[in-house]
């Protein structure tokens, strides 16, 4: 299919206004994103209440988003940790999309303000994605949540966090995750795919801005194929929560998404897969220049709820 019309025009206008690959400094690349979600998405919901998680390097921020309308009970809940490179990322261009996820799939979305590089390179941010989820867990009768429906999710290097935790909870004795939600996963920092190579130019991520944010990460000699980096190098996928897993067809990590979705098939997984026709890397977090983002990030909520109950 085509690039997305919509699609194409937002790209034409990050092109003329010279952001693509322009933004060398972490204080650069957090103001770009920030500034395209504010243009691009549509005015999110507020957080309903500000919480802080112990974890290894301090208080770990968690922002909680509830549904208007919620069943009675011990609600289900969806851990959720936002993209942007590990450089960048957090309520302000994620906000919508928690909102969005929390309406569309009537749960609670806390969203996990963890850790930026280079400040705090690896493995800071996947310290806090797992203390987090621990604490979730251990607070859920504090937090009105159902412990046995409780998922974890991410977007773009989220989503690799999300996937290496869910494999770490396994390996270390839980808190068991009912499913985990991946949408435009990055999920292999040792090998480059042959979208990411096809993509990487002209497609909303550059090819400079993709190795600044994983030099700034996990500078070398870091092995890049420890699987808390690089999910898709994990030994074993076997045990791993029912998954869904979104990509997009201009993405540079589809490719990655879609092997990923492989292993966990042949692992024995129950795997939901989507390719977003026509979209490019972020698109669900772009309600207002994309409107197909809108209805995707409602489709997906709708979809998480469905399979956690």
């Amino acid at each position: 299919m085509p690039l997305d019309r919509r699609a194409q025009r937002l790209l034409d206008m990050l092109a003329a206004g010279g952001s693509a690959g322009a933004e060398a400094t972490a204080a650069a690349r957090r103001e770009g994103l920030r500034a395209l979600a504010q243009m691009a998405d549509r005015p999110g919901r507020a957080p309903v209440r500000r919480l802080e998680a112990p974890g290894p390097g301090g208080a770990v921020g968690l922002d909680l988003y509830a549904p208007a309308e919620a069943s009675d009970g011990p609600q289900p809940a969806l851990v959720f940790l936002h993209g942007g490179g590990w450089v960048a990322g957090g309520a302000e261009t994620h906000g919508g999309l928690c909102g969005r996820l929390a309406e569309a799939a009537r749960l609670t979305v806390v969203a996990v303000d963890y850790r930026l590089a280079p400040e705090h390179p690896f493995p800071a941010a996947f310290d806090d994605a797992l203390a987090a989820v621990r604490w979730v867990g251990d607070k859920a009768a504090e937090l009105g949540i159902d412990p046995d429906r409780l998922a974890i999710g991410g977007d773009s290097a989220g989503g690799g966090l999300a996937a290496a935790a869910s494999a770490a909870l396994r390996d270390q004795g839980g808190p068991m995750i009912a499913a985990q939600l991946l949408i435009c996963p990055i999920l292999d920092l040792a090998e480059e795919s042959e979208s990411r190579r096809a993509l990487s130019e002209g497609f909303f991520l550059s090819r400079a801005t993709m190795d600044r944010d994983v030099d700034a990460y996990c500078p070398p000699p870091l092995d890049r194929r420890d699987p808390r980096l690089s999910p898709l190098q994990a030994a074993s996928f076997e045990g791993l929560p029912p998954t869904l897993l979104h990509t997009a067809e201009f993405d540079p990590f589809r490719d990655e998404g879609t092997a990923y979705a492989g292993r966990l098939k042949g692992a024995g997984v129950k795997v939901e897969e989507t390719c977003h026709a026509g979209m490019i890397h972020y698109f669900y977090a772009l309600a207002q220049a994309i409107p197909y983002g809108e209805a995707a990030a409602t489709a997906i909520g709708a979809q998480l709820r469905g399979l956690i109950g």
